[in-house]
């Protein structure tokens, strides 16, 4: 008869065979399985997304992929000349300077970003191309420039009248002091907002074959120091994406994301379970608990959604909405639960 060392050690090998032959390596967690695949769908960050979502459907709905989709949706506010937050007609900075910041990243983990890039209309598609055409993740300033216009990108003025104005009109106080949900004041659809100052879009999306992509792109706080580079283009920070797991974004003061790596941190929570709308509050409260006062007068809010298409999204302050597109509604707006709830005027 076998003796208990032995019966110990046969179990210990089967055990291990049995888990190798689940994750590949001892230890490893049992990839996520799904009984179908998720139906296409895109998510973006505040109410202008609703028109960059509609752009980018233009291509899931006919069953293009998830990276050319975000692209796409995300060069919609990047021309807007309205959007004092992102691309083309976003605020300067505090020496008149227009420059702008863009992420992108793929299911498998390919990804590329452009930070302090000034006179090309669209980092998102620069973003690629350092993705796509260079061994790198991250160019910035004016190298970041040089390669765009490597690349072919046209060299233009990015300050436009509206927002040297608005420039100059700072320039009498010289005062710089973010203001909480500042997106929603040229956008909104009655939630709360202070007055311009800055902030992003963060997209998300999922094809019809399952894969998914995101993108974020901003000009960054209004009147920040030059040279200044917010959570955007920082992937991990601003985006994260794991196509056997989910994606997430980031809105608000970058600095704050940036110090909990907070889109990956929101992927990591749903990777180990958490719903797309827990992981997002996780990520919040760690902000809240580190930083208690700091966060009563700041705004951070996290988007997310997981392979199976599942959107949530949570924020400090009352008044983060998420955009929603798929085959059933395009122009879905979805106001985020958050920490407080007070209003802003």
């Amino acid at each position: 008869m076998p003796n208990r060392r032995n019966f110990l050690k046969t179990s210990l090998l089967g055990a291990s065979a049995s888990m190798l032959a689940w994750g590949g390596r001892l230890g490893a967690a049992p990839a996520r399985r799904t009984t179908k695949a998720a139906a296409a769908r895109v998510v973006s960050t505040w109410d202008f997304g609703i028109a960059a979502n509609q752009a980018a459907w233009g291509i899931l709905g006919k069953g293009g992929n998830a990276l050319d989709a975000v692209e796409a949706g995300v060069q919609v506010p990047e021309s807007d000349l309205k959007n004092h937050s992102v691309g083309k007609g976003g605020y300067p900075d505090r020496d008149g300077h227009v420059t702008l910041d863009a992420s992108i990243m793929d299911a498998d983990g390919s990804c590329g970003a452009v930070a302090a890039l000034e006179h090309i209309e669209h980092p998102i598609s620069v973003a690629r191309r350092v993705m796509e055409r260079t061994p790198h993740v991250l160019l910035v300033g004016e190298g970041a420039l040089q390669f765009a216009l490597e690349q072919g990108f046209s060299k233009q003025d990015l300050l436009t009248r509206e927002a040297e104005q608005a420039w100059r009109e700072w320039l009498k106080t010289a005062k710089y002091q973010p203001s909480i949900n500042s997106e929603v004041r040229d956008y909104g659809t009655g939630l709360p907002g202070g007055a311009h100052n800055h902030d992003t879009i963060g997209m998300l999306a999922i094809d019809a074959n399952g894969r998914m992509a995101g993108a974020c792109t901003t000009s960054g706080m209004a009147w920040k120091l030059r040279g200044r580079v917010g959570d955007s283009p920082i992937i991990g920070a601003g985006l994260y994406v794991d196509g056997d797991v989910g994606a997430a974004t980031s809105t608000g003061v970058g600095e704050e994301v940036i110090r909990n790596a907070g889109s990956f941190l929101v992927v990591e929570l749903m990777r180990q379970g958490r719903s797309p709308q827990e992981a997002c509050k996780e990520a919040v409260m760690r902000i809240v608990r580190k930083r208690r006062e700091a966060s009563r007068t700041l705004q951070v809010g996290f988007l997310a959604m997981n392979r199976d298409g599942e959107a949530g999204a949570y924020a400090i302050q009352h008044g983060f909405a998420y955009a929603v597109c798929d085959a059933r509604k395009q122009d879905g707006l979805v106001p985020a639960q958050s920490v407080y709830s007070t209003s802003y005027s």
